[in-house]
């Protein structure tokens, strides 16, 4: 037992992830001699899309993770692991006993198990979290194999809190202030006036006429929209490639970084084929939507901006503010989609015109526009 506690503190154990606790932890306790044949974890996160992850191991087996997505909220409701999780007491559960509902959870379905030992695995606050142990072994559990299991249970939370805290700190990061900025915060890089360099390819995405409709919706239905409208605008970017700079109101910044400039681009023009055919089958409140999307290649410049404790990650550069000009040129020309001249030379693309040559603000020479639109 207390090399089992000494491996779940020590740096071997810190250093993995999920699947290679789970795998160890599952080897130190068949070494002492525990009869364990299934090992599950069900880890409760705070992420917005997966409340939920079940890592799942054997001997002989790989690892399982499975990630529960909100949308699995009513299967949740009748799941035996809801009345472990409000009492917060363990629990030992049998093949005999009647309406046994574990057997119907596929990670412990058709193996053979005899009994589950289910224990929850309480934090100081946040979700509460359990490891579930099974065995084939007739008689099930013993005396002392609970015993044991007992003495280790608060080592094994502790260590799962901390994996959960890690996993729910990036996972609001990522969330709420986006991928890159979060590489910088881990990274150390959040000193006010340090600022970086890249070049790629940009996309600047926003709602046509949101305005107009966010004054007369109600709040509830322009959130409603707003969700709908990013829930296909969003994936079209990061499916292919792209990351998400900024969002702020119904506009989405983003960029496509590659080695290859052309393929980057591409890219970027797939996501804005794919928003473009998205929108055209979608209603909201009968009517349909539109976005103005600007596309340009070039350089930006990023840092820390603010005052005090309250900064920002702001993307300055002739070139951002030639992708805001452009996108705004959308409106005037009643089009949907426009590109610089560095852009479309680097993409293989039919029915690309030229918009002609436009005065934007800012820019003391006409720039060329170019549309997919007739």
């Amino acid at each position: 037992m207390l090399s089992v506690l000494e491996w779940l503190s020590g740096d071997e154990c810190h250093a993995v992830d999920e699947a290679g606790l789970i795998a160890g932890l599952g080897r130190q306790l068949r070494g002492i001699g525990l009869p364990i044949d299934r090992l599950t974890l069900h880890l409760m996160t705070l992420h917005p899309e997966f409340p939920g992850r079940i890592v799942a191991w054997a001997p002989g087996e790989p690892v399982e993770i499975r990630d529960n997505e909100h949308s699995a909220g009513s299967r949740f409701a009748s799941n035996p692991l809801r009345k472990l999780m409000g009492s917060r007491e363990p629990m030992i559960v049998g093949m005999d006993e009647r309406n046994w509902p574990w057997q119907e959870m596929d990670v412990y379905a058709g193996r053979g198990l005899v009994q589950l030992l289910v224990a929850p695995l309480c934090n100081v606050d946040g979700p509460v979290s359990a490891v579930i142990l099974g065995t084939r072994r007739p008689g099930g559990f013993t005396l002392p194999d609970i015993c044991v299991i007992e003495r280790i249970l608060p080592a094994l939370r502790n260590t799962c809190e901390l994996r959960v805290m890690r996993q729910a700190d990036l996972s609001l990061l990522d969330t709420y202030i986006g991928p890159m900025t979060v590489q910088r915060i881990l990274a150390g890089r959040i000193r006010q006036g340090e600022v970086e360099t890249m070049e790629a390819a940009f996309l600047l995405c926003s709602l046509r006429d949101f305005t107009e409709l966010s004054n007369r919706l109600p709040g509830d239905r322009a959130l409603e929209l707003l969700t709908a409208y990013f829930e296909i605008v969003v994936p079209a970017i990061t499916h292919r490639g792209g990351k998400l700079l900024k969002s702020m109101g119904d506009a989405i910044l983003a960029f496509f970084p590659s080695s290859d400039t052309d393929a980057a681009s591409s890219s970027a023009f797939a996501a804005v084929e794919s928003i473009r055919d998205d929108l055209g089958h979608f209603e909201f409140d009968g009517a349909g939507i539109e976005a103005r999307i600007a596309l340009h290649y070039g350089g930006v410049s990023y840092g820390n901006v603010g005052s005090g404790d309250r900064p920002d990650l702001a993307f300055i550069g002739s070139d951002v503010n030639l992708l805001t000009q452009i996108q705004s040129a959308c409106a005037v020309l009643g089009t949907s989609v426009l590109m610089s001249e560095s852009f479309r030379r680097r993409i293989r693309a039919d029915k690309i015109r030229t918009a002609g040559f436009h005065q934007l603000k800012g820019f003391e020479e006409p720039v060329e526009l170019f549309t997919t639109e007739s």
